[in-house]
């Protein structure tokens, strides 16, 4: 999830652990286009103030007018719609026609927000199932790829990262990359081997790992949800990386180097019996043809191509 929805969650259990009352509301469906996805949080205190985003500020808008004017009254969740009439597309930025759904659960101690979190810290994806007759919540393993559904009253929301992204090199491109990817859904792996390169790198909530990259890409086991990036310029350590990278599902697949390096390097990598499909998949050079120069710009660049091919039809 993306850190955002991070900045919900701890609001919501720092104003639980305050007393006060508040309100979560998440995205449960849409129908046309729209500003957050399902699954955005946002949260509501009883002053009408918040974090997070549903819309694109007027949803917002007007769920702080209906606190300030009536105060937060919710006993249970309720799941309400906007939207639905031409006339309320136009008043919430909607498309006309367009929808969205929102479930609006008041919290308690008993929501397991704080409980939530503590797992989300460890790394762990998590299923809360909220029963919206009863408000009674239960968490659970959830498995990569989960989505929201619901089931009766049964509404099962899925926390934590969705896609997962190996990085090959600790350093300054690295870093800014694993910084924004953090915040972008991505459970970020980084691996060096090289003690010289590793001792001084440090990024909040990303694990550095000190096996062989190829190594790392095995037991990694990537799937469709899995991005692998290699930044070391370094052949002993990037090309047995991406040679079991382009075998694995891995729906993105990256070096760093110029044409000619990358030329260079597809070559090696025919040498492994790799086939042509599979050294098709090699992004090289990576990222988005922008005119990127410095680290932190090469970086946005490189997820900025991974969005455009994980959002490919």
């Amino acid at each position: 999830m993306d850190s955002m929805d991070m900045d919900v969650l701890h609001a919501c259990a720092r104003w639980v652990a305050e007393g006060r009352r508040c309100e979560l509301v998440t995205v449960i469906k849409t129908w046309g286009s729209s500003p957050r996805p399902p699954g955005a949080l946002l949260a509501v205190g009883d002053d009408g103030s918040v974090v997070g985003s549903v819309s694109g500020g007027c949803i917002e808008d007007d769920l702080i007018a209906k606190v300030r004017a009536e105060g937060l009254t919710r006993l249970a969740p309720e799941l309400v719609s906007y939207g639905i009439s031409a006339d309320q597309a136009h008043r919430f930025g909607l498309p006309c026609g367009g929808t969205i759904e929102l479930a609006i659960e008041p919290l308690s101690a008993a929501s397991g927000i704080g409980e939530l979190l503590a797992q989300l810290a460890a790394h762990q994806m998590v299923a809360r199932s909220l029963n919206l007759a009863t408000g009674e919540v239960n968490l659970a393993p959830a498995a990569p790829g989960a989505q929201i559904s619901r089931d009766g009253d049964l509404l099962t929301l899925v926390h934590g990262p969705q896609w997962r992204l190996l990085i090959i090199g600790a350093g300054d491109m690295s870093r800014f990359l694993a910084r924004v990817a953090s915040g972008m859904d991505y459970r970020v792996t980084v691996c060096d081997p090289r003690e010289e390169y590793r001792d001084n790198w440090h990024v909040d909530g990303v694990e550095l790992i000190h096996t062989m990259p190829d190594d790392a890409v095995l037991e990694m086991r990537p799937d469709a949800r899995t991005a692998i990036v290699a930044l070391t310029h370094d052949p002993k350590l990037d090309d047995l990386a991406l040679m079991e990278a382009l075998k694995s599902d891995a729906f993105y697949v990256g070096a760093i180097g110029s044409h000619i390096n990358n030329a260079r390097r597809r070559e090696r990598l025919r040498e492994f019996d790799l086939s042509d499909a599979q050294l098709a998949r090699l992004h090289g050079p990576i990222g988005l043809a922008i005119g990127s120069k410095t680290p932190a710009e090469i970086a946005i660049a490189t997820l900025a191509h991974m969005i455009e091919v994980k959002n490919k039809p």
